[in-house]
């Protein structure tokens, strides 16, 4: 008796290190499968577990090979539903023996003795198993008691490895929730380091998520103010969110490419049971376009207002005085009065027209009216029109001749040439020479205008095409301009397939250049 205690003992500690040690439920449930029936005397063990549909699948055995494993399927048909409350001994498996028997003939192995117990857990049957013999001698009461210790050691086993299942399962889709989130995530640790840091954050920043896991947040996400100052809290969220206080705040971010991008950045404090700080969530957005369109916002009403206001009051000052009744003007002072209010009035309709061009192609309803084009002839003529309005500078065409047409909106691209050549007189105050060169080869066309001005600093030629943009310089705020010029020129140029770009040096001048494809 004593004996049997101890082996009893020695088999339920081997399963209790498996149980600890592997995480494999399959290779758990054969050291309890091959444990038990060797401790009750059997030949053959098997477990099968409780399937969604109420059918039960065999996952472990022991005694048989695999190929024989379908033929014991008799064995596991129209189990009983439920353990309920009774005792797992006084469970029973209708005609249990006509099944061994049957079993027995398919796999030419004469059982004549078979126990099952319920695997159980919370009085819900998630397995059985069954152990089987050759010998006449029946499963004792003992045999069944110590069956079904190792009945609820599988079971055990069973629900552990569910939950881990559960677990996992849910552990991979939250962190694909957070990979694949259209928004940056940042997950710290009590120490401010960083733990998680997805695929969105990598983007923003450029940073690789392999280099930010592991260090302090202050390495990777030195945020600053406007004024080009650290912001503290940013930096390190920690001092608040230890009160459980949740905030947000936004901050400039200078990217390894010298791209700066603002970023706003909700914390969030994850803390324990006893209100201790365990994790700090900081939700991350590129706020840079939205801080840009208050910027382009604040400019348009900035512009468009100078804009407007200066011919107004040009055309209201000089029509108030031509209409005083105390004053007569002789012909020719009213003709250049005016000509003065026709001139401003043209600058009127120039903006609106502008404007409304903009609003356009904002809304994708930019229409072309196309038609064979002979670039060099229109540059021809734009010059021509340029020479009478300034004695400073000097126009050289420079056309590969025969030059070939293009397909386009004849109005459109004379407004671009028309915007790029002003810009190139508007930019050189001092004159010089202004060359409208046209280059092609067998796909495109390549016109440029070439001015021997200001020129444009670096780091401006990037947004020189955006709307409202004007490179901040004494001459720029001398001269007039809404910004829209460029815009309208890009958008253009990119409405009939084309690029534009420029290349600069400052004070030495500028080219601006824009393709188009060749007419078939």
């Amino acid at each position: 008796m004593l004996r049997d205690y101890l082996w009893q003992r020695d088999y339920l500690l081997r399963i209790s290190r498996a149980m600890t040690s592997q995480l494999d439920l399959r290779a758990v449930l054969r050291t309890i499968l091959e444990s038990a029936t060797e401790l009750v005397g059997g030949q053959v063990g098997l477990i099968a577990l409780a399937q969604s549909d109420g059918s039960y699948q065999i996952f472990a055995s022991y005694g048989l090979s695999p190929k024989m494993i379908p033929l014991v399927q008799p064995l596991f048909s129209n189990l009983p539903d439920a353990a309920g409350s009774l005792d797992p001994l006084l469970w029973t498996i209708p005609d249990l023996e006509r099944r061994l028997s049957l079993v027995g003939r398919a796999i030419g192995m004469p059982f004549r003795q078979v126990v099952a117990l319920p695997m159980n857990i919370h009085d819900v049957v998630v397995g059985v198993i069954y152990v089987l013999r050759q010998e006449d001698s029946a499963f004792t009461t003992a045999d069944r008691r110590v069956l079904s210790s190792f009945a609820a050691y599988a079971a055990i086993a069973v629900h552990n490895a569910r939950l881990y299942q559960e677990v996992t399962s849910e552990k991979r889709r939250l962190d694909a929730i957070i990979e694949n989130s259209g928004d940056g995530v940042m997950i710290l640790d009590a120490a401010e380091r960083i733990t998680v840091f997805n695929l969105a954050l990598t983007r923003m920043t450029g940073i690789p998520a392999e280099e930010a896991i592991g260090r302090h947040c202050s390495e990777v996400l030195h945020l600053r103010d406007l004024s080009d100052r650290e912001i503290p809290e940013l930096t390190c969220p920690l001092a608040r969110c230890q009160s459980g206080e949740r905030f947000y705040a936004e901050g400039d971010y200078v990217r390894y490419d010298d791209i700066r991008i603002t970023l706003g950045i909700t914390y969030s404090p994850l803390l324990d049971l006893e209100g201790q700080l365990l994790n700090i969530i900081a939700n991350v957005r590129d706020i840079t376009h939205f801080r840009e369109a208050e910027e382009i916002k604040s400019t348009f009403i900035s512009v468009i207002s100078h804009e407007l206001k200066t011919p107004v009051a040009l055309i209201k000052g000089y029509a108030s005085t031509i209409r005083r009744e105390d004053a007569h003007w002789d012909e020719k002072t009213v003709r250049e009065s005016m000509a003065v209010i026709e001139e401003e009035g043209d600058r009127l309709t120039r903006l609106i027209d502008n404007l409304l061009d903009a609003s356009r192609l904002q809304a994708g309803q930019l229409k072309l009216d196309m038609a064979d084009v002979r670039m060099d002839r229109m540059a021809s003529r734009i010059a021509d029109e340029f020479r009478t309005q300034t004695d400073r500078h000097t126009f050289e065409l420079d056309f590969e001749d025969p030059f070939p047409h293009v397909s386009g909106d004849q109005e459109r691209l004379r407004q671009v040439l028309s915007n790029l050549i002003s810009n190139a007189i508007k930019y050189s105050p001092q004159g010089g020479q202004i060359v409208i060169s046209g280059r092609y080869d067998d796909e495109r066309l390549y016109i440029a205008v070439t001015d021997q001005g200001i020129g444009i600093p670096a780091g401006e030629r990037s947004r020189i095409f955006d709307r409202f943009y004007r490179v901040e310089s004494a001459l720029s705020r001398r001269t007039q301009g809404a910004g829209l010029g460029l815009f309208l020129a890009k958008s253009v140029v990119e409405a009939h397939g084309g690029q534009i770009w420029v290349s600069s040096k400052p004070g030495q001048g500028s080219t601006f250049v824009f393709t188009l494809p060749r007419a078939p």
